[in-house]
């Protein structure tokens, strides 16, 4: 087995957004280390020197090593990026070695059963770690190419987030720090969920304007259920929240806004998902999302209905007349 090298950023999760994070690191100076958990899967990349499946066309750099062994990945690293599904989280934690280095949490949603968010989940399996989330409005497949972008490093802990900027910020890659981690985790998870509601209006041909106030209507969900948790509203306004939320529903390449349209067509959950190759967030994080608003008795109407929508209760048709029949009331 090769030595890990020293003082690099261990990534671990090789999907699109690992792999694409992994690219960014190299391109802002660092040694990498890849894991991917599939030891067949972490061989390919290695010898192949791409990620072909999720991110088809964009090579690997000579600077990281892709590897399916987690000890070697974390041995002697300056930061630990987590990057596997929020609903992967927890069985990945349980399966690493104890941690030594900050952490900051790439992934976004809310996870079932226990409508735990990723840092209070990391804190369960891994307690007494510095720890943060990486979040904004990024597209891997973008990241990868080198495009320009922007996103928070969002921790209570300054030198976690000072850390995370620069070993991983480059000209176009601008990275913000923020000591708002709960309203940027409520941005990350809620607006997977509005962006399939955004989604489902489009897809059933009900016209932008509909969509438009879906995606405002939502923000303003986002907000309230953040500042109950403990998050600001200022978050949601910024990039973890508004940004992330304006290009998850409304870009095309959205995988939760194009399940959405799918529904909105009328087509089947599980087949839409039968044919996908990555996670599509939303759909188990909406009725986590609104359980865990609800213990705090939190209105969130629209992720309500996307809840009702993706567990086959509503129609995208019964589920908009619902959200439009609603008292009126003051904005």
């Amino acid at each position: 087995m090769a030595h890990a090298m020293k003082d690099h950023i261990a990534v671990i999760g090789a999907g699109a957004w690992g792999t694409a994070l992994a690219i960014q690191a190299d391109r802002a100076g660092q040694s990498v280390m890849l894991w991917a958990r599939d030891a067949a899967r972490a061989a390919l990349m290695a010898q192949s020197r791409a990620n072909e499946r999720l991110l088809p066309g964009v090579p690997l750099p000579p600077g990281i090593t892709v590897t399916a062994n987690a000890t070697q990945a974390l041995q002697d690293a300056a930061l630990i990026l987590l990057v596997v599904p929020a609903q992967a989280l927890r069985p990945v934690l349980q399966s690493l070695p104890t941690l030594s280095a900050p952490v900051l949490i790439c992934a976004k949603g809310v996870e079932a059963g226990s409508l735990m968010l990723p840092l209070e989940v990391l804190a369960e399996i891994h307690p007494g770690i510095s720890a943060g989330v990486l979040s904004g409005p990024n597209f891997a497949h973008e990241i990868a190419r080198g495009l320009p972008a922007a996103a928070v490093v969002a921790s209570a802990d300054s030198g976690l987030r000072a850390l995370g900027v620069t070993r991983l910020g480059s000209p176009g890659f601008r990275l913000y720090g923020g000591d708002d981690p709960v309203g940027a985790e409520i941005g990350g998870a809620a607006k997977n969920v509005i962006a399939i509601a955004a989604g489902a209006v489009m897809g059933a041909g009900l016209g932008e304007n509909a969509r438009a106030a879906l995606i405002t209507r939502g923000l303003a969900e986002i907000s309230r259920l953040a500042v109950a948790l403990g998050g600001r509203a200022d978050t949601v306004a910024g990039l973890s929240g508004l940004g992330d939320l304006l290009l998850t529903a409304t870009g095309p390449g959205s995988r939760n806004t194009s399940l959405g349209m799918a529904l909105g067509r009328g087509e089947n959950l599980t087949d839409i998902l039968g044919a996908r190759q990555g996670v599509t967030e939303g759909v188990a994080t909406a009725p986590a999302l609104v359980a865990r608003a609800a213990r705090l008795g939190v209105e969130i109407p629209i992720c309500a209905a996307v809840a009702e929508l993706v567990s086959g209760r509503l129609t995208v048709r019964e589920a908009v007349a619902q959200l439009l029949s609603r008292p009126s009331r003051a904005e």
